[in-house]
């Protein structure tokens, strides 16, 4: 290897390494839902036989990677039985000076951060959309995922898709914060 390969590919790991180490500090967390626990019934579906508060609950995250300029939200359930897994919330455009969304943000915007948006779910709300998998199930996971984006703003609305929000958002990616919690019934 030529003495200039070899440097580019020391600084490329560095970099990577740099890069990999900061999303480890990267973190989000729930008063309300704890890791590896089950999903309280505040903030399982009130519909489609599920009787719970259908809340969104309140998230908090810290220590993003260096260069974020925006973060999205989502909450899935890759066990659905659909074929595809279940999109229950997905929020974008979330500014980088908000750490947190608090419990409680309705199909309106109330306790939205300004300039967020909430794309539609799998239920066909631009909302969130709690916990409902059917009876008799194993436990499903859900997935509460923070993402940190290198744009200001994803060029969606609130009618968008969770594929097409889930594709903007990987294209934007510069790390993310995961937390699971489980629910059966």
């Amino acid at each position: 290897m030529t003495k200039i390969t070899t440097t580019a590919l020391l600084l490329a790991s560095v970099f990577c390494s740099a890069a990999h180490a900061n999303s480890h500090n990267f973190t989000m967390t729930s008063p309300q839902i704890k890791a590896n626990q089950t999903m309280p019934a505040e903030q399982v579906f009130s519909g489609f036989g599920c009787q719970g508060g259908n809340l969104s609950p309140e998230l908090n995250w810290q220590n993003p990677p260096v260069g974020t300029k925006s973060f999205a939200v989502s909450v899935y359930d890759p066990a659905a039985p659909t074929g595809s897994g279940w999109w229950h919330w997905m929020v974008f455009n979330i500014p980088t000076d908000v750490t947190r969304l608090p419990s409680g943000i309705t199909e309106a915007g109330h306790n939205l951060p300004h300039g967020a948006v909430q794309a539609r779910n799998d239920f066909g709300l631009s909302a969130y959309g709690g916990a409902c998998p059917p009876v008799g199930d194993a436990a499903h996971p859900y997935i509460f995922t923070v993402y940190a984006l290198s744009v200001d703003k994803l060029p969606l609305d609130s009618n968008t898709p969770p594929a097409m929000v889930g594709y903007m958002i990987n294209s934007n990616l510069l790390g993310k914060a995961t937390f699971t919690s489980y629910y059966q019934r």
